[in-house]
């Protein structure tokens, strides 16, 4: 029996069942259906003004693309047998549409730079909606971070009471990150907008196709330099599953603050009841299920770019079968990171926060480092300083007070130093007040994050 596979004129015996299931991809990369269509079109278009497809030719592609095109979007498109991927499908329906021209389209072309540009078509894609859902956590961290800006809170560090900040302070500190995470994308996305189309299987296109002229019909930046490279690159890939991964950790560390500021024993947030899940046997429970995924599936998205990295290593100059999975691992990452960074969205929207509980959490001994600063302002060195506001927390345990409650005598036994006015350390506002310097926790400092973050979404909001 005549194989059906695009490569199969040489091959007398049919390929093994069991290889030929291992072998298809097309319950993977048919997501990229439109992509394999536009690229099609646009180097039918090239192959027209090469002269080796008449103008009746390109139309009939084209318009019978478009009809392919139609049948994927309505669910009409039926797989067959012998459609081991997207490319193999399209172009067998486009054969039983148009006839005789669809066999003239994949001249010059291999799989090879057919699959690496369809992928970077719908990483571009994948790239500017994870963007925009950057921008929209980000902007709803904005609106709590000035709505919230004047409830403080204590600040940690290992875990345990270090300084008073203000909440506002906390959340920007995450809207930060989640710029950065964004700003990466924009880098890959650069990276990524460089067109192997023309490069066929390794060794280049022998016809005169003008690949910069493809590439602007695409929307790419430029074309590759080198077509054995450019068949085996999967390097956008890797830094994608690389940020993927960066920010389902950044997710996650965000997830983790929030369970822990949400347990009874802090109080400090509430988590939506349409962010939350019961217990099949505690009726009183209300369990932050929302973060806890956000956490988990974030973890789950570094499987896959170690994964993806550990085939690379290994793998011979050009393309190699084992590339494969280049797809499975992109459209993972992409569809995790997109429901963990929507969930996120919701739920840091409606978390509902209790000023009161931060504030009760704040004590005084988070004022020792004040203490020190208070000695530094009156000319007394700051290691000195800091071990004169140590002796006084060790004063105040001896003695089973609370470090406030000392009295000026027996401060200034620790140092003559003291003086009555160190009773204005005790105050919580005057201390996050006094972190005035750029990216500090005082009100001004807090308001100018604001409006820089805001200024930097106005800029992202023309990029293309």
């Amino acid at each position: 029996m005549e194989s059906k596979k695009l490569w199969g004129g040489r091959f007398t015996k049919p390929l093994n069942t069991q290889l030929d299931t291992l072998n298809s991809s097309i319950h993977l990369d048919k997501r990229m259906y439109a992509e394999d269509i536009v690229g099609s079109q646009a180097y039918a278009r090239s192959l027209k003004t090469a002269e080796l497809l008449s103008d009746d030719e390109v139309t009939a592609i084209c318009d019978g693309l478009e009809k392919v095109k139609l049948e994927w979007e309505s669910g009409e498109f039926l797989i067959k047998e012998g459609d081991e991927d997207i490319h193999t499908a399209n172009e067998r329906r486009l054969k039983e549409l148009i006839g005789e021209p669809a066999t003239k389209l994949h001249v010059g072309r291999s799989r090879n730079d057919q699959v690496i540009t369809d992928m970077k078509l719908w990483l571009r894609s994948a790239l500017h909606k994870l963007i925009e859902l950057l921008k929209e956590l980000i902007q709803v961290m904005i609106k709590k971070a000035g709505r919230e800006i004047d409830i403080l809170m204590p600040g940690y560090t290992h875990l345990q009471k270090a300084q008073p900040v203000r909440w506002s302070h906390w959340i920007l500190s995450h809207a930060w990150t989640l710029k950065n995470d964004a700003n990466r994308l924009r880098e890959i996305l650069k990276r990524t907008n460089v067109m192997p189309l023309g490069s066929g299987a390794l060794a280049g296109n022998p016809f005169d196709i003008d690949r910069n002229v493809l590439a602007y019909s695409l929307g790419f930046d430029g074309v590759t330099q080198n077509s054995m490279q450019a068949v085996s690159d999967r390097d956008f890939v890797v830094e994608f599953l690389f940020c993927a991964s960066l920010i389902g950790t950044h997710l996650s560390r965000l997830a983790e603050d929030l369970i822990i500021f949400s347990t009874k024993e802090f109080g400090f947030v509430a988590v939506d009841e349409s962010f939350s899940t019961g217990s099949s046997l505690m009726p009183q429970k209300r369990n932050p299920d929302s973060l806890e995924l956000i956490r988990g599936i974030g973890g789950s998205i570094f499987g896959e770019c170690c994964g993806f990295m550990m085939v690379l290593k290994g793998l011979p100059s050009t393309y190699n079968k084992d590339l494969q999975s280049d797809k499975e691992a992109m459209f993972n990452s992409f569809d995790r990171l997109l429901s963990i960074l929507k969930v996120t969205v919701g739920t840091v929207e409606t978390l509902k926060v209790n000023p009161s509980k931060c504030v009760e959490a704040l004590s005084f001994e988070m004022l020792a480092t004040d203490l020190a600063y208070y000695l530094v302002r009156r000319n007394v060195p700051f290691r000195e300083a800091h071990h004169l506001a140590g002796k006084v927390v060790a004063e105040a345990e001896r003695k089973k007070v609370y470090i406030q409650d000392l009295t000026l005598e027996e401060l200034r036994n620790i140092s003559v130093h003291f003086d009555a006015d160190v009773a204005k350390v005790w105050n919580y506002e005057n201390s996050v007040e006094q972190y005035q310097a750029i990216g500090g926790t005082s009100k001004t400092s807090v308001i100018s994050q604001i409006e820089l973050l805001k200024s930097w979404l106005t800029t992202e909001c023309n990029k293309p």
